[in-house]
C-alpha cells in the first residue's frame, strides 16, 4: 500500500524547505495541494516535476474519496498546504484521519511552522503553551473563547488575518487584559516585523495591518500566595489596638493581602 506525506513547506522564504521535502515531492506519483499556484512556485524553484492536484477547504470532501482511492491504488502522495504543516489550520486533518482509519502509512514530513517560529522569537515562556488557532470571527464568540484560557498560565498562540486583527486586540484587551504581546507579521517574508510590546500599545501600532499575524500573548500570571492566617490574625489584632474600625481594618487587609471581605471580618470578630 502507498503512503501519505504530510510535508511542511516553507512559510515565505523557499530556501526553508527541507532537503526531505524535496525528496519527497520529488519521488511522489501526486501532491494534493491547498493552492496549486503556491505549489508550483515551490516545485518550479527546485525543478520538481511531480503532477498536482488541489486540495483545499472547498472541494476537500470531493476529493477525499479519489486521494484515498489514489492511494490504494495509484502511488504515493504528498499533502501540502499553502504554507507550513498540512492539517493545522490548514486542509489536510480530514483526509489524514481518513487515511489512518484505512490502515494506509500517513508519514511526516516536518519543516517551517509559524506557531513555533512565532513563539521562539517572542521573548515570551515557551515552556508551555496554548494554541487556538484562528479564533471566531465573531466578537461574542472570540470573547468567549479567550475568556476559557484567561487563567491559562501557558503563553497562548493565536492566528489572524489584517482585517480583524484590531477587533481581536481589543477583545484581548477587553478578556485577558493588557498583557505583553509579540505580534508576529509576515514571517520570513520581504517585510517581516516582530513587535514586543503590550496588547494596547499594539492595537495602536497596526492601526492599518496588513500581511498575515500570528499573536503570541503572555499566560495569566499566577497569583501571589495568601499570607498566614496566624500573620493576618496578627495584623488585624494590632489594628484593633490601634483603634481602627472594622471598615478601615479589612479595607487595608484587602488592598495588602487580596482577601475576600468576608474571609476578613470573620477573622476581626474572631478576635473581638
Amino acid at each position: 500500500m502507498s503512503t501519505l506525506f504530510v510535508v511542511a513547506t516553507p512559510i515565505g522564504n523557499l530556501e526553508d524547505v527541507s532537503l526531505r521535502a524535496l525528496r519527497t515531492l520529488r519521488s511522489v506519483r501526486l501532491i494534493a495541494a491547498e493552492d496549486t499556484r503556491t505549489a508550483r512556485r515551490l516545485l518550479d524553484a527546485y525543478d520538481i516535476r511531480t503532477p498536482v492536484t488541489s486540495y483545499h477547504e472547498h472541494n476537500k470532501w470531493a476529493k477525499l474519496e479519489y486521494l484515498l482511492h489514489y492511494l490504494e491504488v495509484g502511488g504515493d502522495v504528498a499533502l501540502v498546504s499553502e504554507a507550513g504543516t498540512p492539517g493545522i489550520s490548514d486542509p489536510g486533518h480530514e483526509l489524514i484521519v481518513a487515511a489512518s482509519e484505512r490502515g494506509i502509512p500517513v508519514v511526516a514530513v516536518p519543516g517551517p511552522s509559524v506557531v513555533i517560529s512565532a513563539l521562539a522569537i517572542s521573548a515570551l515562556p515557551t515552556d508551555r503553551f496554548t494554541y487556538l488557532g484562528f479564533p471566531p470571527r465573531q466578537s461574542g464568540s472570540r470573547q468567549r473563547l479567550l475568556r476559557s484560557v484567561a487563567g491559562d498560565p501557558g503563553t497562548l498562540v493565536i492566528l489572524e488575518a489584517p482585517h480583524r486583527l484590531l477587533e481581536t486586540l481589543q477583545d484581548i484587551l477587553a478578556t485577558l487584559g493588557d498583557r505583553r504581546i509579540a505580534v508576529c507579521r509576515e514571517l520570513t517574508k520581504v517585510h517581516e516585523e516582530v513587535f514586543r510590546s503590550s496588547v494596547s500599545e499594539a492595537a495602536v501600532h497596526f492601526a492599518e495591518p496588513r500581511g498575515e499575524f500570528t499573536l503570541i500573548v503572555e499566560g495569566a500570571k499566577a497569583e501571589p500566595p495568601a499570607p498566614p492566617a496566624r500573620d493576618v490574625e496578627k495584623k488585624m489584632r494590632a489594628m484593633r489596638q490601634k483603634g481602627l474600625t472594622a471598615r478601615e481594618a479589612v479595607a487595608e487587609m484587602i488592598r495588602e493581602t487580596g482577601l475576600s471581605k468576608r474571609e476578613l471580618y470573620r477573622v476581626w470578630l474572631k478576635l473581638a
